[in-house]
């Protein structure tokens, strides 16, 4: 029996501006790593916490992979335990899914050492459980694009991957900022004007469909998040200038990417996510942040097992 495995989890870009809580895409690059030993005393032990990060919690209960595995062990009444090493590739509090990507490859890695692995889908609600420490919420639009890849509807009982056209690419710029999903979570309480909220959903509308039929004129016209990005632009130093070169570079929209700080451009081919991307630092500059850039299909990677280093 395999005793130990690794798994790898790429970031993800939440909400897509128009789809919050329920969009999410993978972006293939950054990520994190975790290793997985299957022990036979019951129970979740976090070993090792490496990377850009490691003032994490050691006590599993409180850590987002160890909380996905306590809660997959419980619900198969598993008699034996897990040891997880981490080595963090995302920043927390970068708006690149850092705290779902841990407990997605925990997951992915401790499913490969059970005797009957569960498909992709049933992990969900264990990375839900996981994800809920630092969101403070059961939001699938980050751990659902990192568990099946590529774009992701995540309801909180069902996950469905989306089509979206192989050349569609998306920049990626993460400034070197820290804003805490929870922090910008606290500036979204209602209420919300009705007519925003009908406006909001025609725009999801319109992405949805532009994004199952190829039509980059809808994803245009509906990649304008009316809802949520007015509150949470003011967290972001140079937000407004940063949107603004992504679009002049040629981008279908752009947002922020989960909570923030990190900013997302959706573009019809790499060359111009390319030239946004540049264009997104550049801005950034402008504000005195420096940044880190990525450039991605929209249609990224899902977690999968690698080779332990």
């Amino acid at each position: 029996m395999t005793r130990t495995a690794t798994a790898f989890s790429p970031a993800s870009v939440g909400n897509i501006g128009v789809g919050f809580d329920l969009l999410g895409h993978s972006v293939a690059g950054p990520g994190d790593r975790a290793t997985v030993r299957r022990v036979d005393a019951p129970g979740v032990r976090i070993t090792a916490i490496r990377g850009v990060t490691t003032d994490l919690p050691f006590e599993a209960a409180r850590n987002t992979a160890g909380a996905a595995l306590l809660s997959l062990a419980a619900a198969l009444g598993l008699r034996h335990g897990f040891e997880v090493e981490l080595d963090k590739g995302i920043a927390l509090g970068s708006g690149m899914g850092g705290s779902a990507a841990s407990c997605v490859a925990a997951l992915v890695a401790a499913n490969a050492l059970l005797d009957a692995p569960l498909p992709r889908e049933a992990l969900y609600p264990h990375a839900l459980t996981g994800e809920s420490l630092a969101s403070g919420a059961r939001t699938g639009d980050n751990v659902g694009p990192m568990l099946l890849g590529g774009l992701v509807m995540a309801t909180p009982d069902r996950l469905v991957r989306l089509q979206v056209p192989a050349a569609w690419h998306c920049a990626l710029v993460h400034p070197h900022f820290v804003l805490e999903t929870l922090v910008a979570r606290a500036v979204l309480a209602p209420p919300y004007p009705l007519g925003t909220v009908v406006e909001q959903g025609a725009n999801l509308a319109q992405v949805l469909l532009g994004c199952e039929r190829g039509d980059e004129g809808l994803v245009r016209a509906g990649l304008r998040d009316v809802l949520v990005e007015p509150r949470r632009a003011p967290l972001v130093p140079g937000f407004a200038a940063v949107k603004q070169a992504a679009l002049d570079a040629g981008a279908m929209g752009a947002s922020l990417s989960g909570a923030g700080p990190s900013v997302f451009a959706w573009c019809t081919d790499a060359a111009t996510a390319r030239r946004a991307a540049e264009a997104m630092q550049q801005a950034f500059a402008g504000a005195g942040l420096e940044s880190d850039a990525h450039v991605s299909p929209v249609a990224g990677p899902a977690a999968s097992l690698v080779d332990p280093d």
